[in-house]
């Protein structure tokens, strides 16, 4: 079963649903106090990662508490700890209304938790624990709340969030205008689409949930993560080359050929049989010089039963990359995007500037048909600014295929992949990748895989599954280090997830 991904509401009216059950919701409290304070213990006196610090002697444990029922899970987290025999100070507002809450605090007072009014830090901790808000925080922290969250991240030590960073939204992973950077996110009963997706990944770290009460028919997900472990065929002893699949690479403008050798060579690296590129013939030399089991046309000397003579012998075609945006490249836009769009038997991938000529040019899309914007290029799709796809990820994904139809990634930190409705219209987040993949050419490489494996399998893999083996992929590049990572180094790196990371049926 994948892992489920739900929304803030949907959480919330589950919870509510549970309690009109005569279930208890101080006992909740508890419950997932407990789980939370037991998984500490053992993650204090383990090494927790290689990568991290040893926390074997953490010991001075501080916990900021705010005003809702996340401070309830703080308060009692304290009590559990203290009677471990870990040194706790609890950091707190005043004290909300909710008698969750007030018995939450007099359960540490009665285990002689030391509670401070305030937030003034006059000592190191070797651990600090979020749990000033929980998943209901929806508007921008005011200038109080920012110095305190900001406070916090200055601190020292381990950083450990309850629910949810401080500060984040839960469902579009967009900071208020600050958040919680935390080394560990214990989030509470569900998974929220916020800790993975937008800037989610920056500030939750790794993220364990604890899931304490039984999912009921009204619970409905909005997303699933996207698995790492995903299996690929074992080719056949009597394959050849024609039985891999045929990709065409359809771009390069004079002035920009880098591109489409990026997605040739992808292509080849993922097991293509065999790749053709259709550029301006200036490219000509160059990828023949790089890479010479490439077949090569000119752009400039197809005519219309060319053209359609080549889409009739090839598997998919990869669309757009480095195409260009002036007079010459709108006509040879709408000269392809005509044939192609109409071949029934073709995986088509639409990426960088055929996206911005099919924003001046709507049409629906076929269920074959994978676009692949990036923020910037989502923005022109939709008549948005970037900050507002950015600002809600999924709701902008979601619209794309509303507007468009055809089955869509919006490429970025915790990429999103929407399938179509012959597969459930199921949404994904991929949570392999790293900062380093963001440089130029990235994207080439990930329509050039995309196209090689529909190629090869067709409905046999599913489009999540290529944008994680693309981020696997660069998570395998970036071992020695993700500055300075540039995308024509992939094809090893793809080579290697295909080959090493794909378990085989």
């Amino acid at each position: 079963m994948h892992q489920q991904v739900y929304h803030s509401r949907d959480i919330q009216a589950w919870e509510q649903r549970w309690f009109s059950e005569q279930n208890n919701s101080f006992g909740l409290i508890q419950q997932v106090a407990w789980t939370i304070a037991q998984r500490l213990d053992a993650l204090f006196q383990s090494k927790f990662q290689t990568t991290s610090p040893s926390h074997k002697n953490m010991k001075k444990i501080a916990v900021w508490c705010g005003e809702g029922n996340n401070a309830g899970d703080g308060y009692c987290i304290a009590s559990y700890l203290k009677q471990w025999g870990y040194e706790i100070e609890i950091f707190a507002s005043a004290i909300g209304h909710s008698s969750d809450l007030k018995r939450a605090v007099e359960y540490a007072r009665q285990n002689d938790v030391t509670i401070h009014s305030n937030f003034n830090m006059t000592q190191t901790f070797d651990c600090h624990i979020d749990a000033l808000f929980g998943i209901g925080l929806n508007r921008d922290l005011d200038e109080t709340w920012q110095a305190i969250v900001q406070n916090y991240n200055y601190q020292s030590g381990l950083k450990i969030a309850i629910d949810m960073p401080s500060g984040l939204n839960a469902d579009t992973g967009q900071p208020l205008p600050c958040a919680i950077q935390a080394n560990h996110t214990f989030t509470v009963l569900g998974l929220k689409a916020g800790l993975f997706t937008g800037q989610g990944k920056e500030y939750s770290g790794q993220v364990d949930v604890v899931s304490l009460i039984p999912t009921d028919r009204e619970l409905k997900s909005i997303a699933q993560l996207s698995p790492t472990h995903i299996q690929l065929p074992e080719r056949q002893a009597f394959g050849h080359k024609g039985s891999y699949g045929h990709v065409l690479v359809v771009g390069g403008h004079a002035d920009m050929g880098g591109a489409v050798m990026m997605a040739a060579e992808a292509a080849f690296s993922a097991g293509a049989g065999k790749v053709t590129i259709v550029c301006h013939e200036k490219h000509h030399t160059a990828i023949l010089a790089r890479s010479p089991n490439i077949m090569i046309r000119d752009i400039n000397a197809l005519n219309n039963l060319d053209i359609q003579t080549l889409l009739d012998q090839v598997n998919a075609v990869c669309f757009g990359m480095g195409l260009g945006r002036d007079l010459w490249s709108e006509q040879q836009y709408l000269n392809w995007f005509s044939k192609i769009n109409r071949s029934e038997h073709l995986e088509i991938v639409l990426d960088a500037d055929a996206l911005w000529f099919l924003a001046l040019n709507p049409e629906q899309l076929r269920s074959n048909v994978y676009a692949t914007p990036h923020p910037g290029e989502a923005a022109k799709l939709l008549n948005y600014s970037v900050k507002e796809i950015e600002s809600d990820r999924i709701d902008a994904i979601q619209k794309l295929q509303q507007k468009y139809a055809g089955q869509w990634v919006l490429k970025g930190a915790g990429s999103l992949i929407l399938q179509d409705e012959s597969v459930h219209n199921d949404l994904w987040i991929c949570t392999a990748g790293n900062a380093g993949m963001g440089t130029g050419g990235m994207g080439d490489v990930l329509a050039g895989m995309l196209a090689s494996l529909k190629a090869q399998f067709h409905d046999e893999i599913a489009l999540h599954e290529i944008v994680t083996l693309h981020a696997l992929a660069g998570d395998y590049l970036a071992k020695k280090g993700i500055r300075g990572l540039q995308a024509h180094q992939m094809n090893e790196a793809v080579y290697h997830v295909v080959n090493h990371i794909c378990a085989k049926a």
